[in-house]
């Protein structure tokens, strides 16, 4: 009985989490200004490849996307999918707000906190319940969304600029995923939580050079 509780009580957090994410991508849908959409035809290429190369374009996202496919990893279903989809989701918003042109403080400062932080986790395996990972998750991928939103190139489509670099970040998460299943072998949870280490080191050098 207690077991089915538990089960439920599960059922329900996750269902939770995924109708939060899905309620802020759709917000950032139906918010998109027209602005964003006004381009020529010649701005939809422009707009999908600039948005796909931005995420690999700095190693700050680069690691502290792949962390989260780490976590997710390590934490299990169905935290492994959640966080992959919460992340782009809630930065689908952030890069709206950006293209919006709505300022938000200490962007580079909260990419390099991402980074400590998501490296962090990992390092130390942390287990959190399942929704304070996704906000903790969440909360970050606003300022990497940001990032991308105020790049968007002179001509380029953004909502097709917005798709290409979300894609590109789920591709960096199936990435960290696929590294992470090998923490089935003792030896792969090791090495896990040296890389979430070395993820973390990064975002403090990352975190000097934005204070700097």
């Amino acid at each position: 009985m207690k077991k089915q509780k538990t089960e439920s009580t599960k059922l329900k957090t996750l269902r939770r989490a995924t109708r939060i994410s899905q309620g802020v991508f759709w917000a950032a849908v139906l918010m998109w200004p027209m602005s964003a959409l006004a381009h020529t035809r010649g701005g939809e290429a422009i707009g999908f490849l600039s948005g796909a190369q931005h995420p690999v374009s700095g190693l700050d996202h680069v690691l502290a996307m792949i962390a989260v496919g780490l976590w997710g990893a390590q934490l299990g279903a169905p935290a492994v999918w959640v966080l992959p989809v919460t992340f782009p989701m809630v930065m689908a918003f952030g890069g709206m707000l950006g293209l919006m042109g709505v300022k938000l403080p200490g962007i580079e400062i909260g990419i390099a906190a991402s980074a400590i932080a998501l490296g962090f986790v990992v390092f130390r395996e942390a287990k959190p319940k399942l929704w304070l990972a996704a906000v903790l998750v969440g909360f970050f991928a606003v300022f990497h969304g940001h990032a991308h939103g105020t790049e968007l190139p002179p001509g380029g489509n953004g909502l097709l600029y917005s798709i290409g670099f979300v894609i590109a970040t789920g591709c960096l998460h199936a990435t960290g995923i696929a590294i992470g299943l090998i923490h089935r072998w003792p030896a792969g949870r090791a090495v896990l939580r040296l890389a979430g280490g070395g993820v973390a080191v990064a975002g403090v050098l990352f975190l000097w050079r934005a204070l700097a």
